[in-house]
């Protein structure tokens, strides 16, 4: 097993992102509520893909890779987040996007500021941006390019380390302020930082639970990847404290709205709510989804103990005319 502190990291983040109670919102809901401001990482505008680069762009310079290669779509935080990161440290971005060559707005205009080399697949599928990355990435290797490639999301084991180690962070600001919090809570798409979190929290024998709302696939499929990707962590030197209970991945569903990468109604709704309670813009396909399967659950009755929400950030998206294609 690999020590975790062998991993080499670059440090992207400066300090602890704060922990804050937001009184309004817990009263106008029901359950003490406290943010976890990971749209405060520091680097571009924020965002939880920060945590998982500090180890992926380390990996990268640690096998000399001369650029980094990634996608999604034209709205993707991770990508903007990877591309921006790379250039910090002298890699030339490449960037692939499914669909076709629209007007940069949102993300996709902070790419390019950027000076990411983006290119479209013309196929509105999402999985057609794999396969155009393996492809880019033979083409860079026969022009003598050294290319680092990672697939949409950053979800990989090496990346979700961030987020195991956030633990630790985590279980000090809960000593600090004698917080013992049912539930860490957060969206989930490619599942890298559920699994991050849980694999962290299995190590810890944290007794908080860690769940996920899912936002881009059914939840049998997110369950299955959170439960791989988190026992890869544990290889990575995380493993889990003798005596915790590992049935422990939560995916709740129905709250994709009208489809992946595209706002719902229920979604809009917690937005409207979180930022007239406590002044922070939740992004509306991630972030939003997930506040209003939290609200939800606060007003069924289901949970008993302070909740701490994951604020992953996405804020570009607001400001996104299009329709979809996050």
């Amino acid at each position: 097993m690999m020590a975790a502190n062998a991993l080499r990291r670059v440090e992207l983040i400066d300090g602890p992102t704060p922990l804050q109670r937001v009184p309004q919102l817990s009263n106008r809901i029901g359950v003490d509520i406290w943010l976890k401001r990971d749209d405060l990482t520091g680097t571009g505008l924020g965002g939880n893909k920060i945590r998982a680069l500090e180890f992926l762009i380390g990996d990268a310079l640690a096998r000399d890779a001369d650029c980094l290669i990634t996608g999604g779509g034209p709205q993707s935080n991770w990508a903007m987040l990877a591309a921006l990161v790379a250039r910090r440290y002298g890699l030339d971005p490449y960037l692939v996007y499914y669909g076709l060559p629209r007007r940069p707005s949102g993300n996709h205009a902070l790419a390019e500021l950027a000076g990411a080399d983006i290119r479209f697949t013309g196929n509105f599928e999402r999985a057609s941006v794999d396969s155009a990355l393996e492809v880019l990435t033979a083409q860079l290797r026969a022009e003598g390019r050294r290319p680092y490639n990672l697939p949409r999301g950053g979800a990989t084991a090496l990346g979700a380390v961030g987020y195991a180690k956030a633990n630790s962070e985590l279980a000090d600001q809960f000593r600090e302020r004698d917080l013992t919090p049912q539930f860490v809570w957060l969206a989930t798409g490619s599942c890298g930082t559920q699994a991050g979190l849980l694999a962290g929290a299995r190590c810890l024998a944290a007794t908080y639970g860690v769940v996920g709302v899912t936002v881009s696939r059914p939840a049998a499929e997110c369950a299955h990847r959170v439960a791989v990707l988190t026992d890869e962590v544990t290889q990575l030197g995380f493993p889990a404290s003798h005596g915790k209970d590992l049935d422990d991945v939560v995916i709740i569903d129905g709250y994709i709205g009208p489809g992946y990468g595209r706002a719902s109604e229920a979604g809009e709704q917690a937005t409207r709510i979180v930022a007239q309670t406590t002044g922070v813009f939740l992004d509306p396909v991630f972030g939003a989804k997930a506040m209003a399967a939290l609200i939800d659950a606060a007003r069924r009755g289901s949970i008993d103990g302070p909740v701490v929400f994951l604020v992953t950030g996405g804020a570009p998206t607001l400001f996104d005319t299009s329709e979809g294609q996050i």
